[in-house]
């Protein structure tokens, strides 16, 4: 077992003292959408009593799991809780999981982002459920008058052999929570796991297939309002003027006005991302009379000046400059190649590979560019507020609630302790709702007016608001000896307005190479961006292991065995010390999906192409088999292989994969977001290409490796690779590289 020490305080386990003398706690769901059967009130519990700030338990013995992180997909709803019954030693079916709120004083880190869910709660969480388990065999030790030391637990029941006593844990709640909380706690070892490891359904799956209320679209409030924005229809341009009476006139309108979200002087955080922070708002009775009013405002818009404006974060405190103009995709492109001919920041360099280039037998140099890329949730931004003058109820979708509190509070004048955040569930992410601004919208709106206010973007605004995926572009270099041997590589890259290296310069193929060399760049731009599924790695992943499979080609050897090769150079002579993978665990997912895909078996009409990547602490290597029918690509099959240690709920994991390769496949094909004089050209799916049901894989095989390893990153690391294997595959089968995605590109509209 593992001893988990720590110091106990009020964050990690808050004990409820009048839940502890008998008093009632009810549990019930805000959006509940319709009244409970008779049969389910007879067996709900009398009372709850709270053992920590994730655990209740019934006196009838029903156990309530407190979720804390946000859901918007991922199933962290199910496979967290799975942690807390797991050691408090329950039996599943017993089980009822609620949503919890934003509530920092009980909850750390409540952020569902950058695959780190599992992995941040993988103790913290079981420690949750053993430190309760702990107080209810304290309170039978107690009760019954012997060891504790000889009690057992299962299926939560507690056991005495010696006198054949035994009691269900809602019996012994009360007492137990009476207890002092322990310093340390054992946790099981990964071969005595009962329910980890083993696959459960996803909790809110019934709710789903049925409708159940379960987003902040579907909250209703009395007396609520309906509120959309008018933001500018370009970047680079602002608020001059409004002519509203037309709207005002409508039926159901109750106001129109500007606001400021953001004060001029205010410091914002790195997810304080706001593409327009002065904006047209219309609000009334329902969304349909809101929005046939929103179209008979006249906007008259100016340009924007260059501003700075400051930021804090991990880095510390910056300067960011926001460059006046109306940019557009063919200036960017003529931009981007003229930075990358200029020298860039050196990120990290081994021995003299610009000696090595003029020297070398071979050596092969490409360039990969990438659009900007639309999120496109299925659900729209929106959110719910209540402002008073004494505190604050917002209810919404989004990734990361504690980022925007900063933002809240500032804005709203109210502290931080009088905002109260519900976390309903997001229909999509991706990184678009860990950005909070919308909720900073709804709440202005609703102080403003003093009501109650649901925010509601159109599609066309969700798409044409900003936080993209940014624009990018690299160029990688290689040299071969005589021998075929890789013995320098270069990767300079950049992008608008960041660079996808940032963090990666460490990653393989550094280690494996005596020479290399990664520089960087980046330009500014008003247009804005954030998290996109697995950040910068989709890109550099797809472009690495693109150029990869090209070097291997001019080596004439097998991709996989060209890559393994690498591996084995950085594991048994690695280059340098700041490597950020492990070698053999990449080696390791290459050789299980070389052999589950029986990757050097010719089959006729089947072209296939290799991946492997590493991010978010998980290694993933992806095979591609592809055919052509009517000169479109039609993939048949991926095989995937995953190294991301303990896999909690295996059918959750194998879910979030196909579902990453699927989201992979159709923005090689398809994703591109452009711009004409600051203007998005793309607003709606009728012109920005999604995949469809019919172009996503026909099989998708998905295997773990067994490990007992901690868990590490899921919801991303299947993301980058596929790119690549999409490309490599359609090199075998149309003779031509891919070096500019999307893949298929189509200049009319698709309908």
């Amino acid at each position: 077992m593992d001893t988990i020490k720590k110091r106990i305080n009020r964050r990690d386990f808050l004990k409820v003292s009048a839940l502890a003398g008998g008093g009632m706690m009810l549990s019930f769901s805000w959006l509940a959408g319709c009244k409970s059967t008779s049969e389910e009130v007879s067996n709900l519990p009398k009372a709850w009593f709270e053992l920590n700030s994730y655990i209740k338990i019934g006196d009838n013995g029903m156990v309530t799991l407190m979720s804390p992180n946000p859901e918007f997909g991922s199933n962290v709803k199910t496979s967290l809780p799975m942690l807390l019954a797991e050691e408090l030693d329950v039996d599943w079916k017993n089980v009822m999981v609620e949503q919890a709120d934003f509530f920092p004083e009980r909850y750390d880190r409540q952020f569902t982002g950058g695959s780190l869910a599992m992995q941040m709660a993988w103790k913290p969480l079981r420690t949750a459920g053993a430190t309760a388990r702990h107080l209810l065999i304290q309170a039978a030790a107690q009760t019954w008058k012997v060891p504790a030391d000889e009690i057992t637990t299962k299926d939560g029941i507690l056991h005495h052999k010696g006198s054949g006593k035994e009691a269900g844990y809602g019996e012994l709640a009360s007492q137990a929570a009476k207890i002092e909380v322990p310093k340390e706690v054992s946790l099981k070892k990964v071969g005595d796991f009962k329910i980890i490891g083993n696959s459960e359904r996803n909790v809110e799956g019934l709710n789903i297939v049925t409708g159940k209320p379960l987003f902040t679209l579907d909250y209703k409030q009395e007396a609520m309002l309906i509120a959309m924005i008018a933001h500018p229809p370009a970047f680079g341009l602002k608020v001059k003027a409004v002519e509203d009476s037309a709207a005002r006139a409508m039926p159901g309108i109750k106001d129109v006005f500007v606001i400021k979200t953001l004060a001029d002087d205010y410091e914002r955080n790195g997810f304080d991302t706001t593409s327009f922070t002065e904006m047209v708002v219309v609000v009334g009775n329902t969304t349909w009379e809101v929005m046939n009013a929103k179209k008979a405002l006249k906007v008259e818009w100016e340009k924007i000046a260059d501003t700075t404006i400051a930021v804090s974060g991990r880095g510390g405190k910056q300067t960011v400059t926001i460059p006046a103009g109306l940019e557009s995709t063919e200036g960017h492109k003529v931009k981007m190649a003229e930075m990358a001919k200029k020298t860039g920041k050196v990120l990290r360099k081994d021995g003299n590979p610009e000696s090595v280039f003029k020297t070398a037998e071979k050596v092969i140099e490409r360039t990969y560019t990438a659009p900007f890329l639309a999120h496109n949730c299925m659900e729209p931004v929106n959110s719910f507020a209540h402002v008073t003058k004494e505190n604050a109820e917002i209810i919404a979708p989004i990734q990361a609630p504690e980022s925007i509190m900063q933002a809240l509070a500032a804005r709203l004048g109210l502290p931080k302790e009088k905002i109260h955040i519900k976390l309903a569930r997001m229909g999509g992410g991706f990184g678009q709702r860990a950005y909070g601004h919308h909720l900073v919208e709804a709440a202005v709106i609703s102080q403003k007016l003093n009501a109650p206010v649901k925010l509601v973007y159109t599609r066309e605004d969700d798409m044409t608001y900003g936080i993209y995926r940014p624009m990018y572009t690299a160029t990688y270099k290689a040299a071969l000896d005589e021998n075929n041997n890789m013995i320098a590589y270069q990767v300079k890259a950049g992008g608008i307005p960041e660079s996808p290296l940032g963090y990666s310069q460490n990653r393989f193929p550094a280690g494996a190479v005596d020479h290399y060399l990664a520089e960087e760049w980046m330009l500014n731009s008003n247009i804005t961006i954030g998290a996109f599924r697995a950040p910068r790695s989709n890109f550099l992943g797809a472009v690495e292991q693109s150029f990869l499979d090209e070097v291997a080609e001019l080596a004439g050897k097998d991709p996989i065995d060209f890559r393994l090769e690498l591996l084995e150079r950085a594991q048994n002579k690695p280059v340098g010390e700041l490597n950020d993978y492990d070698p053999e665990r990449y080696a390791g997912v290459l050789k299980l999906v070389r052999d589950k895909s029986d990757w050097k078996q010719a089959k006729n009409g089947i072209h296939r192409g290799v991946s492997a990547y590493f991010c978010h602490n998980t290694y993933v290597a992806q095979v591609i088999n592809l055919t052509m029918q009517e000169n479109k690509p039609l993939v048949e099959k991926v095989y995937a292989a995953v190294d991301c240690g303990v896999v909690v709920n295996p059918d959750a994991a194998t879910n979030m994969g196909e579902g990453g390769i699927i989201d992979g496949i159709g923005n090689a094909l398809y994703g591109e977001m452009t711009f004409q004089e600051g203007v998005p050209q793309k607003n709606n799916f009728h012109n920005y290409r999604m995949i469809r049901h019919s172009e996503a894989p026909k099989a998708i095989e998905i295997h773990f490796v067994k490990s007992e390893a901690d868990p590490t990153g899921l919801g991303e690391p299947l993301f980058p690779p596929i790119f690549a294997a999409l490309a490599n595959a359609l090199y075998k089968a149309t003779g031509q590289r891919e070096y500019t995605q999307p893949f298929l590109q189509s200049k009319k509209p698709l309908v």
